[in-house]
């Protein structure tokens, strides 16, 4: 894929040839690189490798641009598209989007304006994903490193006393003139040390939440000795996600996590919606529509008139109809994930 700051490689896919030439050209004053253009959907599947970008029509000779938007996004790590609309064909775009479209751009006197404005949204919001990408696996290594050091503080403490025991019998035992009554007694201290031994693995092989303690000058360890039924209760209350995308949505629950949210995805507004009334729930996010017709400002979800959580909308656009249809905060994509836990935890106090 392209490098920040690089303008994206576009694939068009229009078997208009006024279209297409009116496309290239203005990316060509624009400073972009060739556009490649092709004019079916079995053309365009076949031109993706090293695309970061496609403009996609509906109306092809050989498919729908729906049905060629569905198999793109089939694919593994699969470009940005732009569907390309007739103009008044909201509700095309509006299915497009709620179908994994990234933008659409209409067929009219603005798109001249549009196209690059666009096309830069949308670069950067694929800027952000990988952004994102990169901070979950460091945050997911800072996890597993934090979790290998506090595990091996653990078994250093708990497995090396009785294992010293073990090695000091063992030694005793290797005397042949120890008397027989002390020789049954350090046999009998060797079996408890490595029944401890043995219990301490067991433990640790069935651990399935962690509580930390301290062991010396501030090093946390795993606090062996905890009920298995204890759990921690969220310390900021439940956050409930509705996020359509996978890599948004990962990246997202991570950072509530790490802000001390129990999070809970749910994959539609009705779920949602039963969701948002349990008790406990802090923090509903959702991702808000576009302001295109048809495409509801808040993912389809109706936050209740008396409410005890806050309601966050990720949003490509403004926000105003999110705001409008009552929204406590709205987050421009793309967004800092620096400042995106900082905000939720100002949010929620």
């Amino acid at each position: 894929m392209a490098e920040a700051g690089d303008h994206p490689r576009v694939l068009l896919v229009d078997d208009d040839p006024s279209l297409g030439r009116l496309v290239q050209h203005l990316l060509s004053m624009q400073g972009f690189g060739p556009t490649t253009h092709v004019t079916t959907g079995r053309e365009a599947l076949q031109a993706l490798e090293e695309i970061d970008i496609v403009l996609l029509d509906h109306d092809l000779p050989d498919a729908s641009g729906l049905e060629i938007l569905d198999a793109i996004r089939a694919r593994p790590n699969p470009p940005a598209v732009v569907m390309i609309t007739g103009h008044g064909n909201e509700s095309l775009a509006a299915t497009a989007l709620r179908r994994g479209a990234d933008d659409y751009l209409a067929k009219d006197s603005s798109l001249a304006e549009l196209l690059p404005q666009i096309l830069e949204r949308v670069r950067r919001s694929r800027e952000l994903r990988k952004a994102l990408g990169a901070a979950e696996r460091d945050l997911v290594r800072a996890e597993r490193m934090g979790a290998v050091g506090e595990m091996t503080v653990t078994l250093h403490h708990e497995i090396n006393n009785p294992l010293m025991a073990a090695f000091a019998d063992v030694e005793l035992l290797a005397d042949p003139e120890l008397p027989e009554p002390e020789r049954r007694q350090t046999l009998e201290s060797l079996r408890q040390a490595l029944r401890r031994i043995r219990d301490i693995v067991r433990q640790i092989g069935d651990l399935r939440a962690l509580r930390r303690k301290t062991y010396v000058s501030g090093v946390q360890m795993v606090d062996l000795d905890q009920d298995e039924s204890l759990t921690h209760p969220p310390q900021r209350g439940e956050a409930l996600v509705q996020v359509p995308e996978e890599d948004l949505a990962r990246v997202v629950a991570l950072l509530l996590r790490h802000a001390g949210f129990k999070v809970e995805r749910l994959a539609g507004a009705a779920d949602l919606q039963r969701a948002s009334g349990r008790l406990g729930v802090a923090l509903v996010l959702v991702v808000g529509g576009s302001g295109a017709v048809g495409v509801h400002p808040l993912g389809g979800f109706t936050p209740d008139a008396e409410r005890s959580y806050r309601l966050v909308a990720l949003v490509a656009g403004d926000g105003e109809a999110a705001r409008a249809a009552g929204a406590d905060v709205v987050i421009q994509l793309p967004f800092d994930p620096g400042s995106f836990t900082a905000d939720m935890v100002a949010l929620v106090g």
